[in-house]
């Protein structure tokens, strides 16, 4: 018998950009601060660590990329951390100590490899201190493809948990009907929404999938100020001529009807806690269920590739 009522927390804020250790403070600090009010499952915001690059190009212009933005890049490749590595094993002794399942949006750095590539990961900790398990983004978005590789379907990942399966998609992964059919039909209850979208026609969105998929979403972003930037960045100019204000946040829950439980947070860091009636998911299934009752697979099928990619095979694996 799942339990009826979670306390959730959604962190909206952001770390000193390229800083490892400011993120690593911070998650400790506001995870502390969220359990201390009750919470039992946190959630962190899209790459909060080591932060989201708004409006940094990195020295790329299409045909070419300058020596500058190189070095920046690889002053963001620095603060990425691999996972599983030292900063999971911290994550998982704070959620085992404070009793809480993290949800922590972070840049990865690949080490099955060159240790060359960065993805885009949302990584899922448990109360008794251990990784539970990863997404990768399938796509970054326009200019994030510089930056970040693409994920594969091993990692469209749902946790069964004492109050329901939680998993979700990033940011614009969250346009994807398909990407979004595919976690319907694990049975998701809590839908994890981490962006780094600011803009009004998001809440349409996390509304739509709260209403299709009959759960609850919870969309967490950043609140990110333009002193959160190193000024020493050669590509810092890129920012100097806009607002203060680089992300507004928009951090929200949604019922599975649709409706907000917390409405939209602009303009400021928080914590936003709410407590979840988990029966109102199964009501919500009454009259549509996309994967169920409401589907047609004598019509529509979705076929999902959930194997690990393998970039090279040896003939031992063969």
């Amino acid at each position: 018998m799942k339990n009826k009522q979670v306390h959730v927390a959604v962190v909206q804020s952001a770390p000193q950009l390229f800083d490892k250790q400011s993120a690593m403070d911070k998650i400790v600090s506001m995870t502390r601060e969220a359990a201390g009010q009750g919470a039992q499952l946190v959630v962190f915001p899209e790459v909060f660590l080591p932060g989201y690059p708004r409006g940094l190009s990195f020295g790329a212009r299409v045909g070419s990329r300058t020596t500058e933005g190189r070095k920046d890049f690889e002053r963001y490749w620095e603060s990425a951390i691999e996972v599983p590595g030292a900063e999971t094993d911290i994550f998982g002794e704070l959620a085992k100590e404070l009793g809480v399942y993290l949800v922590i949006g972070v840049v990865e750095r690949d080490q099955e490899y060159s240790k060359g590539t960065l993805y885009n990961t949302m990584l899922y900790v448990g109360p008794e201190g251990g990784l539970l398990g990863k997404h990768r983004k399938l796509v970054p978005t326009g200019s994030e493809r510089l930056l970040w590789g693409q994920g594969d379907g091993s990692t469209l990942t749902v946790i069964d948990t004492p109050f329901g399966r939680i998993g979700g998609l990033i940011c614009w992964e969250n346009y994807m009907p398909l990407a979004r059919t595919a976690m319907y039909a694990q049975g998701i209850d809590l839908y994890i929404a981490p962006t780094a979208d600011a803009r009004d026609t998001w809440q349409s969105t996390i509304r739509h999938i709260a209403c299709e998929g009959r759960c609850f979403v919870i969309s967490c972003n950043q609140y990110a100020t333009k002193a959160s930037y190193p000024d020493d960045l050669s590509c810092y100019a890129d920012i100097e001529d806009d607002e203060e204000i680089l992300s507004r946040g928009g951090s929200a829950i949604v019922g599975p009807l649709g409706e907000y439980v917390v409405k939209p947070l602009y303009d400021q860091e928080g914590i936003m806690m709410s407590t979840l009636d988990l029966s109102q998911i199964a009501q919500s299934r009454f009259d549509f269920d996309a994967v169920g009752h409401y589907s047609r697979p004598d019509v529509f099928q979705l076929v999902v590739n959930d194997k690990k990619q393998e970039i090279v095979r040896r003939a031992t694996q063969m």
